[in-house]
């Protein structure tokens, strides 16, 4: 009985050993979970330059506006601004 037992269980362990993914499909895995990685970064990178073109335009529009704000400042009191630029 306990060699049938016995031969019971390596069966068994064989049986699920064999069960297991293949080479082929563990390559399989590995290069999708790398495509998927990349995506991710690729997804962080852009939202990162999104901000950064953001900030940008913020920039921008703050150094028009206050180009304009100095212009007018010049117009109206001409005498403070003699000579400067």
């Amino acid at each position: 009985m306990k060699k049938l037992a016995t031969l019971l269980v390596i069966g068994v362990v064989a049986f699920m050993y064999s069960c297991g993914p293949s080479a082929k499909e563990l390559e399989e895995k590995r290069i999708a979970d790398s495509i998927r990685v990349a995506d991710s970064l690729a997804m962080v990178q852009a939202e990162q330059q999104r901000i950064a073109d953001s900030i940008a335009k913020v920039q921008q529009e703050k150094m028009i506006a206050d180009s304009i704000a100095h212009a007018d400042s010049v117009k109206k009191f001409p005498k403070l601004f003699k000579g400067k630029k």
